[in-house]
């Protein structure tokens, strides 16, 4: 039996630390093959990709990942908890047998005790849960504080680190299903979010992608990323084939968000508790997505939660899609692959029947209709996004854009 490295990602774009990762992991697990799946053109902290899912996936082809899958963008843009829930059910169904994730804590143990409150909730944990939430918190910060009366110890910094938080959901989402995939932890770079910190070796995506938004001299970058990674991100950067963030689709957001009602509104994820009032009454008095989300924000609900909620509403998602997403076990979308990703397709056409490598065979062949609906929403994903497009805003590219 091969053994299969699997790894989950957004590389948004892939840089110096996404190397060390992949390499620290490839020597850790001694594998046959590497599979990543990557969130596409939509990411899961409610903003857009700044290349599109092919350009990311030829970036991770080209610095030695085999083989490369989209994560539907119902699961790209959730919570952390199915994020990690539709990567980990895709990754189990080609039988991938180890995981390899970033995080801040070296202490798998630890990740994992917390994964299992988490999974099994004692009652004496969902307690606390509704008392803290009681007080009007964010649902973060109470599951925060109800873990450290629970587990009688200040786990705080632990639960609040952006890797770990996925950590622990990836680890939950192999119990919920039973997996047989081995985690294991390569421990994060230290990486600095400040632009005149940038000539450091390593940078996070976010502090490269501050850097594109605010700086016009980008050869600084060279020495946060690979070589082939930097050269396709300036090529979409010269062609204007790139989105910056969230507030390219400001006005169609604005656009949705005025055209619909507020059931409508109501329907979308992560609306409850009169929020869908707060959008309708800030969407009609503001001009712009700042203005908007400064009216909403507030200590329940956090600023990724509500630009998740713009998406959903940007992309037709609404609370069933999101119920579906958690009933069914994901397609396997190829985005591309090199060489020996090529014999692993071969292997996994024989167990999985549901491989996309044309979308449009695939769409008139299956004969699941809610396999069919989540690609549908893939599809339109994709040509939202180009409309953030300095140039060439092209539509129908899932049907035309293919691995080379």
């Amino acid at each position: 039996m091969s053994k299969i490295l699997g790894i989950i990602a957004e590389y948004n774009p892939f840089h110096n630390g996404h190397k060390y990762h992949l390499e620290e992991s490839k020597n850790k697990c001694n594998c046959d093959y590497t599979i990543a799946v990557i969130s596409g053109n939509y990411t899961q902290r409610g903003s857009c990709s700044i290349v599109d899912k092919w350009q990311k996936a030829k970036m991770a082809k080209e610095n030695g990942i085999d083989l490369i899958i989209e994560l539907p963008v119902i699961y790209s843009i959730s919570s952390a908890e199915n994020f990690a829930y539709g990567a980990i059910k895709i990754l189990d169904s080609i039988n991938v047998t180890n995981l390899s994730f970033g995080a801040e804590c070296e202490n798998l143990e630890t990740l994992n005790n917390i994964a299992d409150i988490l999974y099994n909730e004692p009652s004496e944990y969902k307690t606390y849960l509704s008392s803290e939430l009681s007080t009007g918190l964010s649902f973060p910060k109470a599951r925060s504080n109800a873990l450290n009366k629970y587990m009688c110890s200040d786990i705080t910094e632990i639960i609040n680190s952006p890797n770990n938080i996925l950590g622990i959901e990836y680890l939950k989402a192999i119990k919920r299903i039973n997996s047989k995939i081995e985690p294991f932890i390569v421990t994060r770079h230290e990486t600095n979010h400040n632009d005149e910190k940038i000539k450091e070796n390593f940078a996070s995506s976010s502090s490269i992608r501050n850097f594109i938004n605010t700086n016009t001299n980008y050869d600084l970058l060279q020495s946060v990323m690979p070589s082939n990674s930097f050269d396709i991100l300036m090529e979409n950067i010269n062609n204007g084939t790139f989105a910056n963030n969230i507030y390219s689709f400001e006005k169609e957001i604005m656009y949705v968000l005025r055209k619909m009602d507020i059931q409508e509104i109501k329907n979308l994820p992560d609306v409850g508790e009169g929020l869908e009032n707060s959008i309708k009454k800030a969407v009609n008095s503001c001009n712009n997505l700042t203005d908007f989300l400064n009216k909403i924000k507030s200590k329940r609900f956090t600023l990724t939660r509500i630009q998740r909620i713009l998406l959903y509403s940007l992309l037709d998602i609404t609370k069933n899609d999101m119920q579906l997403s958690k009933n069914i076990t994901p397609y396997i979308h190829i985005l591309d692959f090199n060489s020996k990703g090529k014999k692993l397709i071969s292997e996994i056409k024989k167990s999985n029947p549901n491989i996309i490598t044309s979308v449009k065979k695939f769409k008139e062949n299956c004969k699941n209709h809610n396999l069919v609906h989540m690609l549908e929403k893939d599809i339109l994903a994709t040509n939202i996004y180009t409309l953030g497009y300095k140039k060439n805003s092209l539509g129908n590219l899932d049907y035309t854009s293919h691995y080379k």
